[in-house]
């Protein structure tokens, strides 16, 4: 399936791309490539195929959320530079507080 050259323009446009005259010859002829291959692929008989969202099967890699204690308030503000003995205390973004 041949693709003109102000095809390629267009769509080059339509991208924001801005190719020079060089390029978009390269691109149409690495395009024309592309589009005849998939026309071979329609010719592939996939009437007996499921369709899928991924080619191979995905699962949930995450482990099972479970239930553990929380770390102590104390530990949890250890490291902080500055707090109030219940929070971490910073600088006010929005003004004095």
């Amino acid at each position: 399936m041949p693709i003109s050259h102000q095809q390629v323009t267009r769509v080059s446009l339509l991208g924001r791309l801005l190719l020079s005259e060089e390029e978009t010859e390269t691109m149409t002829a690495q395009l024309g490539q592309i589009l005849t291959y998939m026309q071979l692929l329609d010719e592939v008989d996939t009437d007996q195929v499921e369709p899928m969202a991924h080619a191979v099967e995905v699962s949930d890699v995450f482990r099972g959320d479970q239930l553990a204690p929380s770390l102590a308030r104390d530990l949890a503000l250890a490291n902080a530079p500055q707090h109030d003995g219940e929070c971490y205390r910073v600088p006010a973004v929005l003004g004095d507080a």
